[in-house]
């Protein structure tokens, strides 16, 4: 008998998770969302890209060109790309030229 919260065994030691985590954020239309999300920022708008289906190191540096040329923060997490911008219309032409599909996402 497993327990899904057992983290420690004395039979068996350490027990590891054995599902894995996906680093992908994949849309199954193949559309770049973006979406803007204050909820837990104290009010700050971040814009949060997700569909793309890359590697993580194509990711990074997705986000860190994005980055330069809004002029803001940003970070990749959990395969989405957060800018610290509420500009998605520039992401969005900027992610265009890139080959994207891209659609804005919520209000």
């Amino acid at each position: 008998m497993q327990d899904a919260k057992l983290v420690y065994s004395t039979d068996t030691g350490k027990i590891k998770d054995t599902k894995q985590q996906s680093t992908r954020s994949t849309s199954n239309d193949g559309v770049v969302r973006i979406k803007r999300e204050t909820k837990g920022r104290k009010g700050k708008g971040v814009s949060i890209v997700t569909g793309l289906n890359m590697d993580p190191k194509a990711l990074k540096t997705l986000c860190t060109e994005l980055k330069k040329k809004c002029g803001c923060g940003g970070a990749v997490k959990e395969g989405t790309i957060e800018v610290q911008t509420d500009d998605r219309a520039k992401l969005k032409s900027l992610l265009e030229i890139q080959g994207f599909t891209v659609k804005l996402a919520g209000s």
